[in-house]
């Protein structure tokens, strides 16, 4: 018979046959399982960090294609013994049942393979009856066809029921034994395999001893298998069945929320240390109960790797209340920077010659418009050196710093540094900018020390700089930071002074049994700086080596100040104490391809005139040899005992001595020597002699700024306005003028309090020999 009359003569049959072959063919959907996942994190070791319930409040972990062997072994020994041998559904198992359940009367005994329960579990369990084990069976067979047998175990594994709301052996593994189903024993995994048969009956903390009779009668027949051996067993079957869930480990609660946002239901894989990260945060559980007895409630830590720009270690909150904010995650929270961005005007002026490392900087009574910034300890040094003034963390010095580099330029240098928090123009802050006016946020931070350290590594690798030194850090494990090209140009500063910068912070004062770490041969080296906001709202410490940057803040996420709450009294500690659990390494090398030889002043830092007696020879960035010469030594004539300055009008030629000596400034030597016990005040003038105009007064208030504002009392009224001014003779007599009216006159201590109506004026100040000095201010209310 032809085939086209066989077609035609049983056509309805074969489109029968044709249609059934179809809708066998697109009878299992795509997708079985489309219940959504728990957001689950493990550390770069692939251990578990932490979990987030399901949308559904189910604990289902994503997909794990692998099954442990152990638990693979118990499950199809319990489950499905012929489970590589048939095709979906076993006919041997299919008779069993029918037989009891016709004897029963009703549905008893199932019968179904692994495969068959996959099934019946992506349909959600329906009724049993004859006609759903018949479409459990064909989609069964189906499925053989589209998955290899492992494949179907995984999906097994990930979707059957464990009890309460525990689906997939992964979350049972974690809820009924704290850890990973590869690290479970056979008895274990002995357990979870009967689980699933019947969780609404048999869960753990209920039905104890039939738990436990179904799964030594599996681990029996382990034995009898000789899959384990009888020591095995008896030890197995000692093994008591677990009691209550554990909870899902949460080891970084923050970073888990930070993730699940944008990778919901997902299973990622971080950069954490898990190590690391349980020894932080036993560090800031520590800290917090002793701060919490001080009502500073909150502290965040991230440590971040300078060579790869990982994240190490992230703590986002202290393990506080409700009630003081736990869940929020403070690392990416802008808070106000305090003292912490003075390291980065420090390099800047560095690189670009306005200062040396050990240039003096005035440290004076200072107010600026209306803007009055104080040192800490509210003292004044009269002149410190730049490094000493940013190891030392003086505002005053700072203030200064910033007014000769610019606000504007600096703001510019933030700006490409990525401080997302400092998005106002550089007029919005003003010159508090370096003072704690703007805000950012411990991330940054963090990552910008970072920077310094990156570019110091990568110049003494390849003698040349990346374009993208401040690169974002990141905490996913599967990401390779892109550092960008390589060039000869710096990018903002040069490797010179930011190694230089390290160098000045590598001396601030270290708290605690930490303050003479440089007697020891195995203290780490560590530049590092605190910040303190105004109000004591706000401690900062950040601290970085070759490899590592630790950065640490501490407050309250509410904003309430406490005293105490000071950067090198609360977040210094947390610090080193993190440090203490990081690999010691070697300090950077010194970029001296960046680098010049010069020699300057041992008492002013600038670079050395001829008449400095005292030098030294230090490394400076290349740029440095554009700044200032210096401007405080000066070549004064002296009688020869070098008691007198002296000139021809009242001493001969041949007695004149000619010597070089330190002068500073009146105001700046008037604190200066308080400090410095061994500077030598320039001798006065023999009184025969006719003097030479020098500067010898000078106003202390008002210094810099032309307008004041009259201050008021509690009870409204307006306060007095003391004028200072200092001298260089304490011994001086001063006559006061106030727009050419004679005020009164002081001696020694040279204060005169006025109360002028709102104007303008000029201030006159006179000394007995008719030195003078004038000042212009206007008067506001």
């Amino acid at each position: 018979m032809k085939v086209s009359s066989y077609i035609k003569k049983h056509r309805i049959k074969l489109l029968l046959v044709v249609i059934g072959i179809i809708i066998y063919a697109f009878c299992l959907p795509n997708l079985l399982f489309k219940e959504p996942t728990s957001t689950v994190i493990i550390s770069k070791e692939n251990k578990l960090l932490g979990a987030m319930i399901a949308l559904d409040g189910q604990w289902r972990f994503p997909e794990n294609k692998k099954v442990s062997k152990k638990f693979k072994t118990c499950l199809i020994q319990f489950e499905d013994e012929y489970f590589y041998k048939h095709p979906g559904f076993n006919p041997v198992s299919i008779v069993k049942a029918m037989k009891e359940n016709l004897i029963a009367g009703k549905v008893k005994r199932g019968g179904s393979t692994i495969t068959q329960q996959v099934i019946r579990l992506s349909r959600k369990n329906p009724s049993r009856t004859y006609i759903e084990k018949i479409k459990e069976l064909i989609l069964a067979t189906r499925l053989e066809l589209r998955k290899n047998k492992e494949e179907i175990l995984s999906l097994w594994a990930n979707n059957a029921p464990f009890g309460g709301n525990v689906v997939g052996v992964e979350a049972a593994s974690w809820r009924y034994f704290n850890r990973t189903p590869e690290n479970l024993s056979w008895s274990e995994s002995a357990t979870l395999a009967v689980l699933p048969n019947s969780p609404n009956l048999i869960y753990p903390g209920k039905n104890k001893e039939r738990l436990k009779i179904k799964r030594n009668r599996l681990l029996k027949k382990l034995l009898g298998k000789k899959i384990i051996d009888s020591l095995t067993y008896q030890l197995s079957i000692q093994e008591e069945v677990p009691q209550k869930p554990y909870a899902i480990p949460q080891i970084t609660p923050h970073l888990l929320q930070k993730i699940n946002k944008l990778k919901k239901g997902e299973l990622t894989k971080t950069t954490i240390d898990y190590y690391l990260q349980k020894e932080v945060n036993k560090i800031v559980k520590q800290h917090y109960n002793k701060l919490s007895q001080n009502e500073i409630y909150n502290c965040a830590v991230l440590v971040l790797d300078v060579k790869t720009r990982q994240v190490l270690a992230y703590v986002g909150n202290s393990p506080t209340t409700k009630e003081h904010q736990k869940d929020v995650d403070v690392i990416d929270k802008p808070r106000s920077t305090g003292s912490i961005l003075k390291p980065f005007l420090y390099s800047a002026m560095l690189d670009s010659g306005d200062i040396l490392p050990e240039s003096l900087i005035a440290d004076i009574p200072t107010q600026i418009g209306t803007y009055k910034p104080e040192n800490f300890n509210k003292e004044f040094t009269g002149a410190i050196s730049a490094k000493k003034a940013l190891s030392r963390s003086l505002n005053i010095p700072a203030v200064k710093m910033l007014q000769q580099f610019d606000k504007d330029k600096f703001h510019y240098y933030l700006q490409k540094m990525r401080f997302k928090n400092i998005d106002k123009p550089a007029d919005y802050y003003g010159l508090s900018l370096i003072l704690g006016g703007a805000e950012s946020n411990l991330w940054d931070l963090s990552k910008n020390y970072a920077g310094f350290s990156s570019t110091i590594n990568h110049y003494e690798e390849t003698l040349g700089y990346y374009s993208n030194e401040f690169a974002e850090p990141t905490f996913y494990f599967n990401k390779n930071i892109n550092f960008g090209k390589n060039k000869k140009e710096k990018n903002l500063m040069s490797a010179a002074s930011m190694y230089l910068t390290l160098e000045s912070l590598k001396e601030v004062y270290r708290p605690g049994d930490n303050q003479n770490w440089e007697f020891f041969d195995s203290s780490k080296q560590i530049a590092w700086k605190t910040g303190t906001s105004f109000g004591f709202r706000d401690a900062w410490a950040i601290g970085t080596t070759k490899d590592y940057v630790v950065g640490i803040w501490v407050g309250n996420a509410d904003g309430e100040g406490r005293p105490g709450l000071v950067g090198i009294e609360t977040a210094a500690p947390i610090l080193f104490d993190v440090f203490n659990k990081l690999p010691k390494e070697d300090w950077f090398t010194a970029p001296l391809n960046e680098m010049v030889e010069v020699e300057v002043c041992s008492k002013s830092g600038y670079i050395a005139t001829l008449i400095c007696e005292e030098k030294k020879t230090i490394y400076i960035p290349i740029a440095g040899l554009n700044s200032s010469p210096c401007p405080y030594h000066k070549r004064v004539h002296l009688d020869k005992k070098l008691q007198y300055q002296v000139n021809t009008s009242c001493e001969n030629v041949d007695n004149i001595v000619q010597k070089s000596w330190f002068v500073l400034p009146p105001i700046i030597e008037y604190y200066y020597q308080e400090k410095n016990p061994f500077y030598k005040k320039l001798p006065k003038f023999k009184e025969s002699c006719i003097k030479t105009n020098k500067e010898v007064i000078a106003f202390m208030y008002p210094n810099g700024q032309d307008k004041i504002y009259l201050p008021k009392n509690i009870n409204g009224q307006k306060n007095d306005v003391v004028l200072k001014v200092t001298h260089s003779d304490k011994e001086s007599t001063l006559f006061w003028y106030l727009n050419e009216t004679y005020m009164g006159k002081t001696t020694k201590f040279h204060e005169l309090a006025i109360q002028p109506k709102e104007g303008e004026y000029l201030i006159t100040v006179i000394d007995e020999f008719g030195n003078e000095v004038k000042k212009l201010i206007e008067i506001k209310s």
